[in-house]
């Protein structure tokens, strides 16, 4: 209930603050423009902002000890995580400065026009790529290595039940998370590549399809994909993951090829949608009908004139569909119908190491386990997401 009060009150400060800052605004700069048509949501942000920074830099500061002697894990955690991403956009603003100094032309001048967002999210994506294709070079143990100690919590204090062989603890059966939090990093990102890039062409040259020739093609595939979408996707890759483990365990087929098959091909309905429209458009410019008129054969049509055209759009979803198949991938893994033991995936680990949380009133440490394969997730995603909205602010001017 306390908790609850405070929300109200931060809430309550937030509005009251967001009035008083529009209305002292407007009459210390004589009603100038910028004040006078500010909306109330905005003035409520400025302040709501102001009052998140103090409160988050108020827990930075708090001791990390507790009165009874008991590390403060919530202050830990809080201060890795703001050290994780202080030094990633440090490092993102370097990796941008050389970029500007080093290279072709080419490549100097799209550093110059790259704001430190995208920077942040290209590099950040490179790290993941890097350990994702070398995990065994930066884990310190092995994926499915199981030690004598379970239930190690983190930050690698003995007071604690921590470890500082284990940095960030053990799981139930004794295997080192740091270790499978970066192996889960290649099974992961590798599902959701593999999974993004199919859906892709799949709904792509479906999408294209319906929209070049039209009449029975287009209805046809469209009727079919309404189908499809209209079945509740979580449900649906259940259901026919469900089917693909007996298959899978007849016929010696891994389980990864069908996770992959089955969440590409229901979220190829998206891209098809996306190639339809984006197609018919295109398919309707005078410069289509210049190409015909010349004689132009299909090839010509689609490899020249629609698939250029198409490309900046078809990127932005492509990042934009990659996060939600990684998103998709950690639910199926969550839910137990994801990559299966001993491979590691962020997805299971939270789900696993979610039993640490009845350790929390006793140690509060326990609880936060299950935060880092989350915090992993959602860099990740972020990152994605950056540089989507960079792509799409290059390529067609519009804000993602």
């Amino acid at each position: 209930m306390s908790n609850l009060l405070f929300v109200i009150a931060v809430l309550a400060a937030a509005v009251v603050g967001g009035y008083l800052f529009r209305l002292i605004g407007q009459k210390t700069t004589q009603n100038r423009p910028y004040f006078r048509d500010m909306p109330f949501l905005v003035a409520f942000g400025y302040v709501f902002g102001a009052i998140l920074i103090f409160l988050c830099a108020r827990l930075y500061l708090q001791p990390t000890t507790l009165e009874s002697g008991v590390p403060n894990a919530v202050t830990i955690f809080f201060r890795w995580t703001v050290h994780l991403i202080a030094g990633l956009a440090l490092a993102a603003f370097l990796f941008r400065l050389a970029g500007r100094n080093i290279g072709t032309d080419g490549s100097k001048r799209l550093f110059r026009q790259m704001p430190i967002t995208a920077s942040f999210g290209i590099l950040t994506i490179i790290l993941y790529c890097i350990v994702a294709l070398m995990p065994e070079v930066f884990a310190p143990y092995g994926e499915a290595e199981v030690f004598a100690k379970s239930y190690v919590y983190p930050f690698g204090d003995p007071a604690a039940n921590g470890d500082p062989a284990h940095i960030l603890g053990t799981d139930e059966i004794g295997r080192d998370i740091l270790s499978r939090l970066i192996f889960a990093t290649k099974n992961t990102m590798f599902i959701a590549l593999a999974a993004t890039i199919l859906a892709f062409l799949i709904g792509g040259i479906a999408g294209l399809a319906a929209a070049i020739f039209g009449g029975w093609v287009d209805s046809v595939i469209s009727r079919s994909v309404d189908v499809l979408m209209a079945i509740p996707a979580l449900i649906f890759q259940l259901l026919l993951l469900s089917i693909a483990s007996f298959w899978a365990n007849s016929y010696g087929i891994p389980m990864v090829l069908f996770m992959i098959v089955i969440i590409a091909v229901i979220d190829s309905t998206r891209v098809f949608r996306l190639a339809r429209s984006v197609g018919l458009g295109i398919v309707a410019m005078d410069y289509i009908e210049a190409a015909k008129l010349r004689g132009e054969r299909l090839g010509y049509l689609i490899t020249r004139e629609i698939l250029p055209n198409a490309m900046p759009p078809f990127l932005v979803e492509f990042g934009l569909r990659f996060c939600f198949v990684f998103l998709t991938i950690a639910s199926l893994s969550f839910l137990g119908m994801g990559i299966q033991p001993p491979s590691a995936d962020w997805g299971t680990m939270v789900r696993k190491l979610a039993d640490f949380i009845k350790f929390a009133q006793f140690l509060p440490n326990a609880a936060l386990l299950p935060l880092f394969p989350a915090l992993a997730i959602a860099i990740l995603v972020l990152a994605v997401n950056f540089v989507v909205d960079w792509i799409l602010d290059k390529s067609s001017g519009l804000k993602g």
